[in-house]
């Protein structure tokens, strides 16, 4: 027995998880051999005791020299393996040898030379060796990773090098005479427990920009993972989120993609796919592998391509799986049905331009996996808008149909059948959440086609069959059974509506688009839009991204102009739907903003409905349409006539019956969610009427309460002192109000007519100022023409001119002042004076013509202020020099 094994000591685990060895351990020295010994491989004499010591020394001169020959004699000692029992110190000058190279470059080598031997299997000398040193051999092993912080590329890959060759393991060069190699499988267990694929996946982060260090930390990882416990500690360190991330990292050799996604099938296969999905379950991953697949199925030609494009849908197929993987946000869903239908149906996409599909085997399970894939994207309500923009239906359609004879197939007979299969099987899952689209592409009627043609061949072939368009009238027919289905599949379902999405919003968009004629053409147009409206109530209202959508789509602006058709039959289903709608806070800013004809704004249109059912009521207004009788301010004419009559209490009276049975109360709702106060382009009637909507409700809790009391009069109870108080109170507080009302009325009324004589002095003042301008405009034409024919005239205004030229002068001349005349000496003109003009010829627009009347011609004169206009043909000479001061 040697020294260091009859010293063993207690060991003990540091708080990292490694095994930390409670007191150093007696380092064997290797006994003498003989000759005979040597040349069979015996160890020579190695104190490593010693070697520790030496590296633990400082300040000597030739410490680094003498430090770097005891790791080169330890090298050549051991160059056929390790004993397990020196593998701690072993590992330990290891450590202090990586502890030196940040500051001593030289000791690169002798730690790459010790890694390198690592890489051998380790000896043992009795059999129990393998059970006495495996904590130490488990930190040994596990010290591996961590020296990957070395920031030394030979280093890293010759670490990565000794890590395969745990799996490749190659029989010592030389036998040593006592020695036996360890098992195969020890050094991998060791890794194992010393948590060595944790560092080498959190080594990673390191690597970012070194590809050639990155690629062979990913083969070790990739031999790593193929056991469940390192797998397990993979995913602890991050190792799907982080490898997948970087799939798409450029690599000319193509490994890294290889590589990693070999690593990722073994992380899915051998540890909590929960876990891996969760990790992959982000942005970054989903982007990485949308490229990385798209880039596979245009460019990929080979079968290593195909079949690595296969294996990359199937881990996407998984990530899909989970509700939250952001599949849409990435565009990877868009993407995959855009690839899973381009070659039904045609699209101009460039991303699949040229793409050819073959019946080979990869290109085979391709299209099943896309149809798989189909099928789990679907239960994602936010995919549903998707897959009706790839026409999914129409796309699965494609198989589910008679074969067309003579058609050529890119698929054998038996893929086809079993693609057939698979499209039956996908279109069961997806039609329940495309309805609309399975009924619009006659879907029952396609399967039914299809399943009776399978009766009588019992055979599947290829075929392309045309959609056939109904008549007008059994379409109509068909569409309106399709929104009373969806209607009645929705109502107070949430999930229905959901599903019902903004696709089933868009078809019920398109029919409220329908031009209104056609109501009257007696073809079922009437019949549909009821199915619309009532597949607006069932199937919109409550849910709220649809109601959104229909917000932005302009739905109300739809239903107010179906509104403003004042049609009878459906202002009450609308006016319902409005108020529904109101509820939701975007929609009152689309009501204000719509405008109907000549202007029209939602509150005045609501407003004149009022007016138009009350007139039909027989609602008793004033020409202005004040209230008449305060008591009784909302009573029709059926009420007038209807007598009070006593009834159980479970049954409504009139005055109850009148809210439903009427669309006074959903006006009076609408223009409440609205804000009475605030409403645009109303009219002074309008206010007034608006005065009676703003009180309904209390006018409407007068009625009731008054035909309370009525019914108790009538029944000839007297209530208590306190409680006919109460009702005579709740009975004269009606009547106030209805009196305040009508006060309010006549003081707008009154108001407007304030208003109206305002705006006709306005008009009238106008009217005169524009008499008042013409007639100075005659007056001074009359001065001018005076000037022109009358001498005494024109000298009588030229002295006025004179003196007012004088009295604007100074009354006494500043000493040594420049005197500037303000008339031209031996000027005869009528106008005042000017720039000397000459005229070259007379326009003919202004003479008529050689042979124009005198009087016709003066009549084109232009006239602006009395002054002749100038015109064109004229030119302007130089001003006269100025007069010499006097």
């Amino acid at each position: 027995m040697s020294t260091a094994e009859a010293s063993e000591t207690a060991e003990a685990r540091d708080p990292s998880g490694r095994i930390k060895i409670s007191s150093p351990r007696q380092i064997p020295i290797v006994g003498v051999v003989t000759e005979d010994e040597e040349v069979q491989g015996a160890f020579k004499s190695m104190d490593l005791n010693r070697v520790i010591r030496l590296f633990e020394e400082t300040g000597k001169d030739d410490l680094e020299e003498r430090q770097l020959k005891s790791v080169k004699k330890l090298v050549q000692c051991y160059q056929n393996g390790f004993p397990l029992r020196d593998l701690a110190q072993i590992f330990k000058i290891l450590n202090l040898c990586a502890e030196k190279i940040k500051t001593q470059p030289h000791f690169i080598e002798p730690a790459y030379n010790i890694i390198k031997l690592c890489g051998l299997p380790f000896l043992k000398k009795k059999a129990s060796d393998e059970i006495t040193y495996a904590e130490d051999t488990a930190n040994s092993v596990g010290l591996l990773g961590d020296l990957m912080k070395i920031p030394n590329s030979e280093l890293r890959i010759q670490i990565c090098k000794c890590i395969i060759d745990f799996y490749h393991a190659e029989p010592p060069k030389k036998h040593i005479t006592g020695y036996q190699q360890a098992s195969s499988s020890y050094k991998i267990k060791m890794a194992e427990v010393g948590g060595l694929a944790k560092t080498m996946v959190q080594s990673l982060e390191l690597l970012e920009n070194q590809l050639v260090e990155k690629l062979w930390v990913l083969k070790a990882l990739q031999h790593l993972s193929t056991s469940e416990i390192n797998c397990t500690l993979m995913v602890k360190a991050q190792a799907a989120s982080g490898i997948c991330a970087h799939l798409n990292d450029p690599d000319p050799s193509g490994q890294l993609l290889f590589r990693s996604s070999e690593i990722l099938w073994n992380l899915l296969e051998k540890s909590s796919k929960e876990e891996i999905i969760q990790q992959l379950s982000n942005l970054k991953c989903l982007l990485a592998l949308k490229e990385v697949f798209k880039n596979l199925f245009i460019r990929g030609v080979s079968h290593y391509d195909r079949q690595l494009r296969n294996d990359i849908l199937v881990i996407t197929t998984i990530i899909s799986q989970n509700p939250g993987a952001p599949m849409i946000e990435s565009g990877f869903t868009r993407d995959l049905i855009l690839f899973a239908t381009f070659n039904e149906v045609k699209s101009q996409n460039p991303l699949v331009k040229g793409v050819k599909v073959s019946n080979s085997y990869e290109d085979f399970e391709l299209k099943k996996l896309l149809f798989n894939i189909i099928v789990i994207l679907c239960k994602d309500l936010s995919t549903i808008q998707l897959l009706i923009d790839g026409k999914i239906i129409l796309a699965l359609f494609t198989y589910v149909k008679k074969p067309e004879k003579h058609k050529i197939l890119e698929w054998s007979a038996a893929q086809y059948e079993e693609l057939q299969l698979h499209a039956i099987a996908t279109l069961s899952s997806v039609a329940p959440f495309l309805i609309d689209e399975y009924m619009f592409y006659t879907g029952n009627a396609r399967v039914l086609e299809f399943l009776t043609w399978c009766d009588n061949d019992g055979i599947f072939k290829n075929t392309i069959s045309k959609y056939n368009d109904k008549e007008e009238a059994i379409l109509l027919e068909i569409q309106s059974d399709i929104l009373l289905i969806l209607s009645g599949l929705c109502e107070y379902h949430i999930p229905g509506k959901e599903i019902f999405g903004t696709g089933g919003v868009d078809i019920i968009l398109h029919v409220m688009k329908t031009d209104p004629k056609k109501l009257q053409s007696g073809l079922g147009y009437n019949i549909l839009l009821y199915s619309t409206l009532d597949s607006i109530w069932c199937c919109i209202l409550g849910c709220y991204p649809s109601e959104d959508y229909f917000l932005e789509k302009e739905g109300i602006f739809l239903l107010l102009d179906l509104l403003a058709l004042n049609q009878k039959k459906f202002c009450n289903l609308i006016l319902g739907i409005m108020v529904e709608f109101c509820d939701n806070p975007k929609t009152a800013a689309h009501v204000n903003a719509w405008r109907g004809k000549k202007d029209q704004t939602a509150a005045s249109l609501l407003i004149k409905l009022w007016r138009k059912e009350e007139k039909e009521l027989g609602v008793k207004r004033d020409k202005y349409g004040k209230i008449v009788d305060t008591k009784k301010p909302l009573f029709t004419s059926f009420q007038e006539e209807q007598k009070i009559i006593p009834l159980p209490a479970n049954c409504p009276t009139v005055a109850v019956m009148d809210v439903a049975e009427n669309i006074r109360a959903k006006i009076y709702a609408v223009l409440g969610k609205l804000d009475f106060e605030n409403l645009p382009g109303l009219s002074a009637e309008d206010f007034v009427t608006l005065c009676i909507i703003h009180r309904y409700l209390d006018f409407k809790i007068g009625e009731i309460w008054n035909e309370i009391y009525e019914e108790i009069k009538l029944e000839k109870l007297r209530p208590v002192t306190t409680d006919k108080k109460i009702l005579e109170s709740i009975t004269a507080a009606s009547e106030n109000i209805g009196k305040m009302v009508v006060s309010l009325q006549s003081e707008m009324i009154e108001s407007q007519a304030r208003q109206d004589v305002q705006n006709e002095q306005k008009v009238y003042a106008k009217i005169q100022a524009t008499h008042k301008q013409r007639e100075l405009a005659n007056k001074s034409w009359e001065n001018f023409l005076a000037r022109t024919s009358n001498a005494k005239t024109l000298k009588k205004a030229k002295r006025l001119q004179e003196k007012a030229i004088e009295s604007s002068r100074y009354g006494e001349r500043p000493p040594n002042a420049i005197f500037h005349r303000t008339d031209i000496k031996g000027l005869n003109a009528t106008v005042p004076f000017g720039g000397v003009v000459t005229v070259e010829s007379t326009p003919a627009r202004l003479v008529g013509g050689p042979l124009a009347d005198t009087d016709i011609a003066l009549k084109k004169l232009p006239i602006r202020g009395g002054a002749l206009q100038r015109v064109k043909g004229v030119k302007t000479v130089d001003e006269p020099k100025k007069s010499e001061p006097t």
